[in-house]
């Protein structure tokens, strides 16, 4: 990309690292290995961590001290091309004005729905919930879909709407990053323009892994409602005779035994060399969601580690994963039909393996580094190419 010499990435971090806080470390290290310039922009949610301070409400809508930070260290750094992950809720849309102003082409990677979603779940009651695309999110602030707060939900109602009056998300974007199919289609019902919309999977940079015994099945990822964590403790209740190793945190740790004599092994948050360990030894991973994964990045670890995945037909899940090919799909919130897929997989050992090896192959075809890269690179053309308006 020799026009592209400098990029600043623009990110807001989570309280809690996340899969979406991994993606912007490799992009960075991606670009950064190809000899680019590479700067993080970024704002951490630990510092408002229970505040309930009436700035943080406008700052919501329109940051004027991000504004004045990011206006600084582009005059200084003088970027090609500006690369934003999150904004919400500490440096708010008015960066895009801020880039527009100073004539630096904007990218923005679409992880979540929250352009559509004040939830940025489409989920409501444990269920998917679509009432909001394509209007006015009025729904979402009745109900209190955000973390069951009224004004905390009016908050993000009002940068919604704010910024869709003023065409902020319409105008002063050049190029959109979807990380699937089925989520391009959503936001493109939601009201962005289809042309700036490009496609770009998450990517990770793992070797082939060395065949090894596996066994057991594999949980990666935050013990949560959303997650359908609680579903495949009930699909496993009473049978011992399944392994589980489960990696990670959240609200349903409770429901995780703590007793020598259980099947489920709680293993809490590692690492990511460890949980690709986990991940090389396991026979089989489960990913149960109930709501729309974007596109989850255990899923291409998985498959990078020849890990055949066990997931919910939903969403975007139900395209990843090829069913009887890199792993198995289920109904939805089913623990009965999950326990049928768990028994399938450990009884037919030989063909989950087989589709162990399949996932190594999509991911070496569609998910490696130097795809993810290319992809990467014609969407920064893109975005130099189309002037906002």
């Amino acid at each position: 990309m020799d026009r592209i010499k400098k990029i600043l990435i623009i990110h807001n971090k989570y309280r809690y690292l996340g899969g979406e806080d991994s993606v912007v470390n490799d992009e960075i290290s991606l670009l950064q290995s190809k000899g680019h310039d590479v700067q993080l922009f970024s704002k951490t949610n630990l510092s408002i961590a229970n505040t309930k301070s009436p700035q943080l409400f406008f700052d919501t809508i329109w940051s004027r001290k991000t504004n004045i930070e990011l206006t600084d260290t582009i005059n200084k750094r003088k970027p090609d091309i500006i690369h934003i992950h999150n904004t919400f809720p500490l440096i708010s849309p008015s960066v895009y004005y801020t880039a527009k102003n100073l004539k630096i082409p904007v990218v923005q990677t679409l992880h979540n729905f929250r352009l559509m979603c004040l939830k940025a779940l489409l989920l409501r009651n444990n269920a998917i919930c679509e009432d909001c695309i394509g209007k006015t999110p009025w729904r979402g602030l009745i109900h209190k879909c955000y973390h069951d707060s009224f004004l905390r939900s009016l908050a993000i109602f009002s940068m919604l709407t704010t910024h869709r009056a003023l065409g902020t998300y319409r105008k002063h974007i050049n190029q959109y990053i979807a990380l699937s199919e089925f989520s391009k289609k959503l936001f493109i019902k939601g009201g962005l323009p289809a042309e700036k919309i490009s496609i770009k999977p998450n990517f990770v940079a793992i070797g082939k892994p060395i065949s090894s015994n596996r066994s057991g099945l594999l949980y990666v990822g935050r013990l949560s409602p959303e997650k359908g964590f609680n579903i495949l403790v009930k699909a496993l209740a009473n049978q011992n005779s399944i392994r589980a190793s489960i990696i990670g945190e959240g609200p349903e740790q409770a429901l995780t035994p703590h007793t020598e004599t259980t099947n489920l092994e709680y293993l809490g948050w590692l690492d990511s060399h460890s949980v690709y360990k986990h991940m090389r030894n396991s026979q089989f991973i489960v990913i149960p969601s109930i709501c729309y994964e974007n596109f989850p990045r255990t899923l291409v670890e998985a498959y990078a580690c020849e890990l055949p995945v066990i997931a919910s037909n939903i969403g975007p899940l139900g395209q990843l994963v090829k069913d009887g090919k890199t792993g198995l799909l289920f109904k939805p919130g089913s623990a009965d039909d999950l326990l049928r897929k768990i028994q399938w997989a450990v009884n037919n050992p030989n063909k989950i393996r087989k589709m162990g090896e399949n996932a190594r192959k999509y991911y070496e075809q569609y998910y490696n580094v130097e795809t993810n890269y290319q992809i990467l690179k014609n969407i920064y053309y893109k975005a130099l190419t189309l002037t906002t308006s």
